[in-house]
């Protein structure tokens, strides 16, 4: 029977790299998993493995190019990390690599922040994903899991109505989502640091600022937004759970429902995803 695809590689490799070419010290920690594609078939069908390269010989690559590279962004890394196996192994075809970061933010001391001391960032786990060939690559950076929330100017009415619906209409809700988002770059930025951090300024002040009719249509305009902030990226797709807010039902003790006090929870939820390109 054919072997229709194959890749292997090195996963879960956690690196920190701290770049200390001056007195305010950088920190960038990422899990890596690094996955190669290639001549590697008869492995699988007749167990040879003089072509494989060893995952541990893998995990040593990553480590080597993060002490060659300490200063580099996490996204320009990848991409020599990836140069690393098509430049070194003639058998590899494509290397597909997948970096999550850790994020620490510098500790505030008397207003100002500290050259070398951190605290975890605990909003969302930003990564980024490199798809590279000898002809070509695919490079996408992304947020899982970031977290934010309104407690108005936001509402869910004139939908479907039906033998099935109870779901009864608002127009002034809680509006809260934990969003994974991927945005493509179509061209390199001055900074991937600071287009990564426009990225989500542009979306959260949509989210801030404007009525929300619904997820979806909340969703499209904060893509437009990032699309207008970052000129460098084709497109971007999100995914956004709507975590629910009940209002408690106080009427048995004699209190009506103001709009302050709400049971939370996030199970079952609402799940809305949407890519908002440049046509």
């Amino acid at each position: 029977m054919p072997l229709i695809r194959n890749s292997y590689g090195k996963g879960h490799v956690r690196i920190m790299r701290v770049n200390r070419d001056s007195a305010r010290h950088e920190v960038r920690e990422l899990t890596v998993e690094v996955l190669l594609t290639g001549a590697f078939d008869p492995s699988y069908t007749v167990g040879d493995n003089s072509s494989v390269i060893a995952t541990d010989s893998v995990k040593n690559i990553v480590n080597i190019v993060a002490r060659d590279n300490v200063g580099a962004e996490n996204e320009v890394f990848a991409g020599i990390l990836a140069r690393y196996f098509l430049d070194h192994y003639a058998h590899v075809s494509s290397v597909e690599i997948t970096a999550t970061e850790t994020k620490w933010a510098r500790i505030p001391i008397e207003g100002a922040p500290h050259d070398h001391a951190f605290v975890l960032d605990g909003n969302g786990k930003p990564f980024i994903n490199l798809t590279a060939t000898r002809e070509d690559s695919v490079l996408t950076s992304g947020v899982l899991g970031f977290t934010f929330l309104k407690t108005t100017r936001s509402g869910w009415e004139n939908f479907w109505v039906d033998e099935v619906t109870t779901l009864k209409p608002t127009a002034d809700r809680i509006f809260s989502t934990a969003m994974d988002a991927t945005w493509e770059w179509s061209a390199v930025p001055a900074s991937y640091a600071d287009a990564n951090a426009a990225v989500i300024e542009a979306a959260l002040k949509v989210f801030a600022t404007t009525y929300s009719p619904g997820v979806q249509n909340t969703m499209y305009l904060m893509g437009e937004a990032v699309l207008a902030a970052v000129p460098e990226i084709a497109e971007i797709s999100m995914a956004c759970p709507n975590k629910h807010y009940l209002p408690i039902d106080l009427s048995p003790f004699g209190r009506a429902f103001d709009g302050q006090v709400f049971t939370p929870t996030d199970e079952p939820h609402g799940q809305i995803a949407c890519t908002v390109g440049r046509g």
